[in-house]
């Protein structure tokens, strides 16, 4: 079976490939225009076009069409008194003192925001019937404003959606793609349900048009299947549906990723770091990666489950100025790949993060890229020298400025997925990707106490091969609102209803339902609480509540099991296996060698108090294999990224490739932590 992973990126887009014989990667220029022709590019490249059974695609087409606010033309319809919601939202500012703050404007604008004329209780009672009159005078209203796809948002329809359901019919059946929020979130509180359910609505056409005209490209035996937010894959037809749940399908990729590397390798608790052009994304992982049920795309809330993943605006293309106290900032705005930074000679007149590694001898000139681009020193060190004049510095103590300024802002942004979570990031690893990750990550650690640094194989595809490491998933959620104290009849019509909605769904898709997990999880609160805590439910209520506790314990310093707690809502993840799986590193001893440097460059580093220009060997990726010894000061340079190892760092790699990294002086010894026997 010949399986793909394809992650499709600004500027190239990943290919991994896994067809029996072992793994292949390959990188395309990507095709914004048509995303699909830098896919069909790639597969006839890799000579896969004709053997294609399987790709997963991890698509930034619903995240680009929000963001850059090409969606469908979209309505919305709701209950009569309620067409507001969208505008008034929770009143939350996000810049508490700016008072000239402009928030952006709705998806939706007030004239497209139609309100029908019916009413549900709490308990899911009608007290308003549907006025169907109502919806066939919205249809109208709606045609005639040219509008494409439709949210329908009620009070109260996760409850009984009945009145949902009749009012997406007479829609369909005039034409118009629908989302219905009881389809797309139905859970409590009205803004968030109808905020995912109005970006559903506004990105699903655009998500859906680009997979049907994939689908059709594709050979006819190949399946296609897309990243998901959670960390898990759902069918093409599913994602077109529900394209809300794809938005943060590429960075998810990339978390998956790093888990199966630290899985190979030996290690459970690590904290995966992707730092690409533009931005840093960052993941705790402790055995699978931390979630959370809701998110903010932009300014707008999205109620679906999602990892919980933290983005800075850092990134190797970032650029260093001066705010107006004098400071020497960095980011988050970027030179992008074009012009992109000053080294790149493409006219880029702004000193960046790269311009700042080229000085400082991090990234070599004619290593760059696999020698395939050549880099502008002379250019870089211009840039540079006019931050060192401003701040009356030399040029690499100006450069390694810019480095620490940047390192900061990766530092705060680990610091909020571990820190603020309750977790020490002395415990865990740190698995460093995408294109500027393996340059800072030694760098970073140090910061941080974290004492063991991970580099993948192929950093700059590690997300394609994530794509392949994911597992198919559903999810599916149900508000109850019960008190935890006692099991509820309930409880159990409720298991039983969402057991039975996954088993239809994946008869439907032709899912072999033998090889399904299923896992249930509760939302939990305290009585008189706002939020919750999603914790495991097994078959005893009063060990979830046990576990509620801990959580509380664990992230806000206190639990008191004399409040009564509330069950708010009741979840069902399905999971089936991955297209791979990644098998840890053999246990048998490496026999270890010290590989010969192809060369040695000088390269300048700093101790904290100073900095100096050291001799520095330079190694290519592909000549270390598993047993090869490495100590700092040392780069390794391959085609997608730079590897910086620090002076007082040292490095083995282990038997998948991976380079195992850690600080002089830590207690446990290398060899066996590139085994996973240390931590």
């Amino acid at each position: 079976m010949v399986r793909v992973g394809v992650d499709t990126g600004g500027t190239f887009t990943d290919f991994v490939v896994i067809d029996g014989e072992g793994v292949r990667i390959h990188k395309e220029p990507s095709t914004p225009r048509d995303p699909a022709q830098a896919i069909v590019t790639g597969l006839r490249a890799l000579g896969v076009w004709d053997r294609l059974e399987r790709l997963i695609h991890g698509t930034t087409v619903a995240t680009n069409a929000f963001l850059e606010r090409k969606g469908a033309r979209t309505g919305l319809l709701t209950t009569a008194g309620f067409r507001d919601v969208l505008e008034i939202g929770r009143q939350n500012r996000p810049r508490l003192y700016d008072l000239r703050q402009v928030r952006e404007p709705p998806l939706v604008p007030r004239q497209w925001r139609l309100e029908v004329r019916e009413r549900l209780d709490p308990q899911g009672e009608i007290v308003v019937p549907l006025h169907d009159e109502d919806v066939e005078a919205a249809i109208e209203v709606f045609r005639a404003a040219g509008i494409e796809s439709v949210a329908v948002s009620f009070l109260f329809s996760f409850v009984n959606p009945e009145h949902e359901r009749r009012a997406a019919s007479l829609l369909r059946e005039a034409g118009f793609a629908v989302s219905a929020s009881h389809e797309v979130s139905p859970e409590y509180r009205e803004y968030e349900r109808t905020s995912t359910t109005v970006v559903n609505a506004y990105v699903s056409p655009v998500m859906g048009q680009y997979l049907k005209t994939l689908a059709e490209t594709l050979p006819g035996r190949a399946s296609l299947w897309i990243m998901q937010s959670n960390g898990g894959t759902i069918g093409a037809e599913v994602a077109a549906r529900q394209a809300v749940r794809t938005l943060l399908s590429g960075p998810a990729a990339g978390v998956i990723g790093a888990r199966a590397i630290a899985r190979a390798a030996g290690f459970r608790r690590v904290i995966s770091f992707d730092m690409g052009g533009t931005s840093t994304d960052v993941c705790l992982i402790d055995g699978e990666p931390r979630e959370r049920t809701e998110g903010r795309i932009g300014e707008l809330p999205v109620r679906i489950p999602m990892l919980d993943i933290h983005t800075v605006g850092a990134g190797g293309g970032s650029i260093a100025w001066f705010d107006e106290g004098g400071a020497l900032r960095v980011g988050p705005r970027s030179a992008g790949a074009d012009p992109g930074p000053a080294a790149y000679g493409r006219g880029g007149d702004e000193p960046t993060v790269t311009d700042a590694a080229v000085v400082l001898g991090w990234l070599l000139p004619d290593a760059f890229l696999g020698g395939t681009m050549r880099l502008d020193a002379e250019r870089a060190r211009e840039v540079i020298w006019r931050v060192a004049r401003r701040l009356g510095r030399s040029l690499e103590e100006a450069a390694l400025g810019i480095v620490e300024v940047a390192e900061a802002n990766m530092e705060r942004a680990i610091r909020v997925v571990s820190v603020e979570r309750g977790e020490d990031p002395r415990e865990y690893g740190l698995v460093a990707f995408g294109g500027a990750g393996p340059m800072v990550a030694c760098a970073l650690a140090s910061k941080l106490h974290i004492p063991i640094v991970l580099i993948p194989h192929h950093p700059g595809t590690l997300s394609a091969l994530g794509l392949l490491t994911a597992p198919s998933t559903r999810d599916y959620v149900r508000t109850v609102m019960l008190p935890a104290n006692r099991t509820h009849p309930t409880l159990e019509t409720v298991v039983a209803d969402l057991t039975a909605a996954a088993i239809h769904d994946l008869a439907e898709e032709g899912l072999v339902l033998t090889e399904a997990t299923f896992q249930f999880a509760l939302d939990l609160r305290y009585s008189g609480q706002s939020y919750e805590l999603t914790v495991p439910f097994t078959d005893s209520l009063s060990d979830a509540v046990q576990r509620f506790h801990q959580a509380h314990e664990q992230l806000y310093g206190y639990a008191d099991p004399a409040i009564p707690v509330t069950i708010v809502n009741i979840r069902l993840r399905v999971t089936l296996p991955p297209a791979i799986e990644m098998e840890a590193s053999q246990r048998d001893a490496l026999t270890l060698w010290e590989p010969e440097p192809l060369e040695m460059r000088h390269a300048a580093f700093s101790d904290g108090t100073r900095w100096s220009l050291l001799a520095t060997p330079r190694f290519e990726r592909a000549q270390l294999m598993p047993g090869a010894i490495l100590s700092g000061p040392a780069l390794v340079t391959q085609y997608d990224t730079t590897t910086v190892i620090p002076p007082d760092w040292r490095g083995i790699v282990d038997a998948t490739g991976t380079i195992v990294l850690q600080r002089h002086g830590e207690p446990n010894d290398i060899v066996k932590l590139a085994y996973g026997r240390g931590r």
